[in-house]
C-alpha cells in the first residue's frame, strides 16, 4: 500500500491516460508502455503494474465494445488458448522476478519483426496455427513484464484485418490477459482499495480515448494504418531497448 499521491499527480497521470488509450485505440497497443512511466513517477512500480493493469480492462473492454462488430473470433480463440495459462505463470514470476531483460528482448524482437517486412517488402499472413505461438509469448511476456502489447499486435497485423477489426480483437485478447493479471496480483502483490480506485478512475479516462481512437480509425486507409502501427512497433522497441540500460 503506498500513501495518497497529491491531486495534481492524480492530474498528470489521468490527462496521461488519455493520450495513452487514444494510442491504443489508434494503433491496439503503445499505450501501457507510454503510461507506465509516469505512473511509476509517482507510485512504486510494484503497485503501479497492477493499477495500470486494472485500467486496461476498462481501455480494452471499451475497444472491444466499440468493435464489436468486427470482431474476427476463429484467431481470438487460437490465441487465447495459449496465452491465459502462461499469463497466469508469468503473472505470478512478475511477484518474484525482474522482468527487464523481458522487455528488452521483446525490443530487439519488435525491431527485427519491422524490419522483416520492410526489406521482404511481401505481404505475409499468419495463419490461425501461428496464433497459437503469438499466444504464448505473448501471455508470457505480458504477465512477466507487464505489458507485451506491440508483441501481441505483431501477430494480429499479420492475419491482414481491417483497422477495426485488427483493434477490437487484439483488444479482446488483451482484455482476457489483463483480468488474469489483475486476479494474479491481486492474491500475490500488496494491492489494496486505493490502487483498485486509481486503477478505477484510469480505466475511465481510458473509454474516452478508446473512442476517440475508433472515431479515427474508420478514416484512415488500410496501407497508411499499416506505417502507423509499423512506427510505434519501431518507437516501443526502441523505447524498451533504452529502458533496460537506464
Amino acid at each position: 500500500m503506498f500513501d495518497s499521491i497529491s491531486p495534481l499527480s492524480l492530474m498528470v497521470i489521468l490527462l496521461t491516460s488519455l493520450i495513452a488509450s487514444l494510442i491504443s485505440g489508434i494503433a491496439g497497443f503503445g499505450g501501457a508502455l507510454f503510461l507506465l512511466p509516469v505512473i511509476s513517477l509517482f507510485i512504486d512500480i510494484k503497485l503501479a503494474v497492477p493499477i495500470l493493469t486494472i485500467g486496461q480492462i476498462f481501455g480494452n473492454g471499451s475497444r472491444v465494445f466499440f468493435g464489436r462488430k468486427d470482431l474476427s473470433w476463429k484467431p481470438i480463440l487460437y490465441f487465447l488458448l495459449t496465452a491465459l495459462p502462461l499469463t497466469v505463470v508469468g503473472s505470478y514470476l512478475f511477484t518474484v522476478l525482474n522482468g527487464q531483460i523481458i522487455k528488452l528482448v521483446v525490443g530487439i524482437l519488435l525491431l527485427l519483426l519491422v524490419s522483416y517486412r520492410r526489406i521482404n517488402k511481401k505481404e505475409y499472413y499468419i495463419k490461425n496455427n501461428g496464433m497459437l505461438v503469438g499466444g504464448s509469448l505473448t501471455g508470457f511476456i505480458s504477465g512477466i513484464a507487464g505489458s507485451a502489447g506491440p508483441l501481441g499486435a505483431a501477430f494480429f497485423l499479420g492475419l491482414g484485418l481491417t483497422p477495426s477489426s485488427y483493434i477490437a480483437s487484439e483488444a479482446v485478447t488483451a482484455l482476457s490477459m489483463h483480468i488474469v493479471k489483475t486476479v494474479v496480483y491481486q492474491k500475490y502483490s500488496d494491492v489494496g482499495l486505493y490502487e483498485l480506485y486509481i486503477g478505477v478512475l484510469v480505466g475511465s479516462v481510458m473509454i474516452l480515448g478508446s473512442w476517440i481512437g475508433k472515431k479515427i480509425i474508420g478514416k484512415i486507409k488500410k496501407e497508411y494504418f499499416i506505417y502507423i502501427v509499423e512506427f510505434l512497433m519501431v518507437i516501443t522497441g526502441i523505447q524498451m531497448i533504452i529502458g533496460y540500460f537506464t
